[in-house]
């Protein structure tokens, strides 16, 4: 039985109790593991936001327990709502494992091969779709379509023909500034995210559609092509920041700051939004109180860059709870000798 008020949903055979109105994909997070879809549009901090990429598709073989016909086609879980007494598939139905290549091949279809000169690499969630849901080879043979890298402010270049049209830029530049100068433009294929009129993105906020992107299309133009990124040691701090939280994640190469970016959260969704000021002005470590290292999934390749002796840099021999958490890290990342 469900709890009072609440519906149970039932997701690869994990049952979880959840708040009427709450989408499948959202259940799944609450159960978390493998059986959470992959979701490339979808972005809990921003309103409207899923129903773009079609990565989070899943089979309902039970609608609820007063109709239980199943749905006749996949469902997006970012967009379904759950039923009370809903039954769920998605890595357990062969019909979503195989829907979701051709998902992930029609998103590769136009995306170019240039991973090893791209700053995403390394924390591209279009790598990892590809590596955990795609096919083994595209069947698609014709000339991809392609685009001019253009600056689009002092600190943002769009690179069009990365892009996969989730949508996530244009919310945050709806939601968080006070104008939008950007959006998509044209139709089908000729799709693309451009600013109206060549205009430049000038916002207190606007740096946040970098953190958003799920590719390269929206890169840091101050931190284009200095470091790999996991060449680089991500550390929590903080700042008092008038604006914003002032709360980020400083990417360190020995004791110099590379970039700033927002933290982000187990779904590489922003906890909370950061200014510009805090992004692309403040990279001395003396603008910051620090905190503890980032914690990294222990599959991402940024864990790559453990130390074999433990020899932390001037920024960690000064905080001793920050030497502390390194020494714990070293602890962990041991196994990969």
């Amino acid at each position: 039985m469900a709890e009072e008020g609440k519906f149970k949903v039932t997701i690869d055979g994990i049952t979880v109790d959840v708040s009427p109105g709450t989408t499948i994909l959202n259940a799944a997070r609450q159960i978390g593991g493998d059986i959470v879809p992959p979701a490339m549009c979808y972005y809990s901090k921003l309103e409207g936001s899923g129903g773009k990429c079609r990565t989070c598709l899943v089979k309902v073989s039970k609608g609820s327990e007063k109709d239980p016909r199943p749905m006749p086609k996949l469902v997006a879980s970012c967009r379904t709502t759950v039923m009370d007494g809903m039954e769920v598939q998605n890595i357990t139905s062969p019909d979503v494992v195989e829907a979701r290549k051709g998902v992930v091949e029609m998103l590769l279809i136009n995306h170019p091969l240039d991973c090893p000169v791209c700053d995403q690499a390394g924390e591209c969630k279009l790598q990892d779709l590809g590596y955990e849901h795609g096919a083994d080879q595209t069947r698609y043979e014709f000339d991809r379509r392609t685009f001019e890298r253009i600056d689009i402010g002092e600190q943002i270049q769009l690179h069009m023909n990365r892009c996969i049209l989730c949508y996530r830029c244009v919310y945050v530049a709806n939601q968080l500034t006070a104008g939008r100068e950007h959006g998509v433009i044209n139709r089908g294929d000729h799709s693309e995210i451009s600013t109206f009129i060549e205009n430049a993105l000038e916002n207190d906020f606007i740096g946040n559609v970098i953190d958003v992107c799920p590719v390269g299309a929206l890169t840091d133009r101050t931190f284009r092509f200095k470091n790999r990124v996991w060449f680089t040691k991500p550390v929590d701090a903080h700042r008092d920041c008038p604006t914003c939280s002032g709360k980020v994640t400083l990417w360190y190469k020995g004791d110099e700051v590379l970039r700033v970016t927002a933290r982000k959260d187990e779904f590489n969704e922003v906890e909370e939004f950061i200014c510009n000021s805090c992004r692309f002005e403040k990279k001395k470590t003396a603008d910051w109180l620090l905190e503890e290292p980032t914690l990294i999934e222990k599959d991402s390749v940024i864990t790559a860059n453990h130390y074999s002796v433990f020899t932390p840099p001037p920024v960690i021999k000064q905080n001793p709870k920050l030497q502390e958490a390194n020494e714990e890290q070293l602890a962990r990342t041991e196994r990969l000798k």
